[in-house]
């Protein structure tokens, strides 16, 4: 009789140690990967704000025009009448 009462109160589901081993390391895994994520965030959030509380300047450079000073090119002369060119 004994023995016919142990086995209806046997547990439906019987988990095995490795069953916890497992969803315990997959919790912890993915708890330090949020953690390393949110550091990650904060440290460029905090780079970005540094950028913004800078003032802005605007450099104006002026370009020179690539033949200019060229070896190259054959510089032209003005003549004595304001007109610009070699055969003018």
């Amino acid at each position: 009789m004994k023995t016919n009462l142990k086995i209806s109160k046997q547990r439906h589901q019987v988990k095995s140690r490795w069953y916890y081993i497992f969803w315990g390391s997959a919790t912890l895994s993915v708890f330090v990967g949020q953690l390393y994520v949110g550091s990650g965030y904060r440290q460029m959030s905090k780079s970005f704000n540094r950028m913004l509380d800078e003032p802005i300047t605007i450099i104006q450079e002026r370009f020179m025009n690539p033949y200019e000073d060229s070896p190259m090119i054959i510089p032209r002369y003005q003549s004595p009448d304001n007109s610009i060119g070699i055969l003018n």
